[in-house]
């Protein structure tokens, strides 16, 4: 068993969570303002927006992998803009894959947080505001203290959705040593090549790492519902 552990290749998980990482990151910079705006702005056509928001979870990542592929390989718009800023296009590098994850896993992460901040009771927010409080300041000292458990909720759906994802990176991606073959790409590969001990290990260890991700928002969301 020892012998098969040192045998396996072990940048797929550098790459998935250096992918899972980075996505979350940027998934939450951009999705709490649009959150945000969504939530409390009065401003129309609300519901096309989370419309298109949404419009990933009934996609098959195939459809989506593709325009993504389209719009980042060296004939795309955003794809010949990088190629020439970077000297490389987008498709089948990392910074591509992390462009389509960063678009395929958005509702993982926007969905959350507009809830939370729609349940924030209204009279808290205007206690604030009657206090002198300015909207960035009510923002960092009442809404976001008390919608934590959306927060975490939305950065770790993001992150284990990332860490699963397989028809988007694919379509992208493709299947690059040390630049886009993650653990979920490892996996097809090996059973492609009839290596199903390989396959086993990257499955197993996803597997796991996905139920502990899952694992830690339930245990939070259970605590800060006691009030522990």
């Amino acid at each position: 068993m020892f012998e098969i552990l040192k045998q396996i290749d072990y940048t797929p998980f550098y790459l998935t969570l250096r992918l899972a990482f980075t996505t979350t990151v940027i998934l939450f910079l951009t999705g709490l303002p649009l959150a945000y705006l969504i939530a409390y702005s009065k401003m129309r056509f609300k519901s096309v927006i989370e419309a298109l928001i949404a419009l990933p979870l009934v996609l098959p990542p195939s459809v989506l992998g593709f325009y993504l592929l389209l719009i980042l390989s060296k004939n795309g718009f955003l794809g010949m803009f990088w190629e020439k800023s970077f000297g490389h296009q987008l498709a089948f590098h990392f910074e591509g894959v992390v462009i389509a994850s960063v678009i395929f896993s958005f509702p993982f992460m926007v969905h959350p947080l507009l809830s939370g901040f729609r349940s924030i009771n209204k009279t808290l927010i205007e206690a604030s505001y009657t206090l002198g409080k300015s909207k960035m300041d009510t923002l960092f000292r009442v809404i976001l203290p008390n919608m934590k458990p959306a927060i975490l909720t939305g950065i770790i759906l993001s992150f284990a959705h990332t860490i699963g994802e397989f028809g988007v990176v694919l379509m992208v991606g493709g299947s690059i040593d040390g630049e886009t073959k993650v653990v979920s790409i490892a996996i097809y590969d090996a059973v492609e090549k009839i290596d199903y001990t390989t396959a086993h290990i990257y499955a197993a260890v996803l597997f796991a790492l996905s139920f502990f991700t899952l694992l830690v928002v339930y245990m939070f969301n259970k605590r800060f519902e006691t009030g522990m």
